[in-house]
């Protein structure tokens, strides 16, 4: 059943034209071309393409670029591309007690050192601190999300220091966001970064809780919805 995040303020449907760098897609709103910012480390290959429709907010401090694109019509619905946008959700889902396997736990802080990384938030669930890494799969095989769509050494250098503190007798997860309409389950994409897969298999032997959670957007209500709170992990 899929349960309401956060409402999307003022969206606009817009056209994507093309990709001009690695965090600035050129769009049309209206007829009119503009210049709208890209909140994902990805490739985006598949969504980025001329032609297809997006959605994007105005940015309430415009710079460079008047909008912010954070998803892509798939059919109905849309992927949300935005990882700001994901976590935002996610934040949501935790604060009012919707995903199951984080029941009674509460965000203490974000962006907390671990070693040489940082990793995205603290937890408190009971009497244990869980340090929890969070990362965005909106690359499809078939219903399934993948993550990374291209290699990452910032990935697997968080999932070896999750994993070290694990080792260490410390609570760690990583939590997989397939911020993506229809898909079932989650696993690692190989092809585009084999050793990421083999160190997520060796961090989910060590005992790192490893997890995935499935959104999307809906155009016809502004809403992002939390659709599973628990998909299948394919390791």
């Amino acid at each position: 059943m899929r349960r309401a995040t956060i409402d999307v303020e003022s969206p606009l449907e817009c056209t994507i034209i093309r990709r001009l760098n690695r965090f600035v897609v050129e769009v049309t709103v209206d007829g009119s071309l503009q210049w709208a910012w890209i909140n994902n480390t990805g490739r985006l290959e598949e969504f980025l393409l001329k032609g297809k429709t997006g959605f994007c907010i105005r940015n309430k401090h415009p710079l460079k670029t008047t909008l912010r694109l954070f998803a892509i019509r798939e059919h109905s619905l849309g992927a949300i591309i935005d990882t700001q946008l994901q976590m935002k959700a996610f934040e949501k889902a935790l604060a009012i007690g919707i995903i199951p396997w984080l029941d009674g736990c509460v965000l203490v802080k974000r962006n907390v050192r671990l070693g040489d990384s940082i990793i995205d938030y603290l937890l408190t669930c009971g009497k244990r601190q869980v340090h929890l890494e969070v990362k965005s799969a909106v690359l499809r095989q078939g219903h399934d999300a993948l993550y990374p769509d291209c290699p990452s050494a910032r990935g697997r250098k968080h999932i070896k220091e999750l994993t070290g503190l694990r080792a260490a007798g410390e609570a760690a997860a990583i939590l997989f966001i397939a911020a993506l309409p229809g898909v079932t389950a989650f696993k690692p994409n190989r092809a585009g970064d084999p050793d990421l897969g083999d160190l997520l298999r060796e961090a989910w032997r060590a005992g790192v809780n490893v997890r995935a959670i499935a959104l999307l957007y809906d155009p016809s209500d502004s809403l992002v919805y939390l659709y599973d709170p628990d998909l299948p992990i394919k390791i």
